[in-house]
């Protein structure tokens, strides 16, 4: 391949273009847009989990690429997130090495706006009461309306 100057394999064009598009749209958001719009989805989503009664796993300076919580003890983390994934049509993440089984993660990362935040919110709220942990329908979702609220208005 070197000799013929081509590549010894087909090349990921499709990727070149898709982050040629992602970085278009990032520069028409402006930049400041993207970091504020992902700091409030966090806010947002942070918000949430604790009106649901969870704790955060980052107290203090946490990321607003993602969000982290502990479960209940003894909830099976991994059948609810394969759930939400297969049923329902959204990815949550879980712990790795020793926070395995004891976290889950939600992302807020991307192309993501506050209201991917409330559906996502809305949906961890379900999927938990349908895994027996008694969480108040709307209290997370009403939480993260309450972040949200003024950010939309901008």
């Amino acid at each position: 391949a070197h000799k013929d100057s081509t590549t010894a394999y087909t090349p990921a064009i499709s990727l070149i273009i898709g982050l040629d598009k992602v970085l278009d749209m990032m520069f028409d958001e402006g930049l400041e847009n993207v970091y504020n719009r992902h700091e409030i989805n966090g806010q947002a989503t942070r918000a949430a989990v604790q009106a649901m009664g969870f704790k955060l796993l980052a107290k203090e300076m946490p990321a607003n690429s993602a969000t982290g919580f502990f479960l209940p003890e003894g909830f099976e983390g991994g059948k609810f997130i394969k759930f939400m994934r297969e049923k329902v049509g959204i990815t949550y993440a879980g712990g790795q090495d020793h926070l395995k089984g004891k976290i889950m993660r939600i992302s807020t990362l991307g192309y993501h706006d506050a209201f991917d935040t409330i559906i996502g919110i809305s949906a961890l709220e379900m999927g938990l009461r349908k895994f027996g942990v008694e969480v108040e329908l709307g209290s997370g979702v009403k939480a993260a309306e309450a972040v949200l609220e003024d950010y939309i208005g901008k």
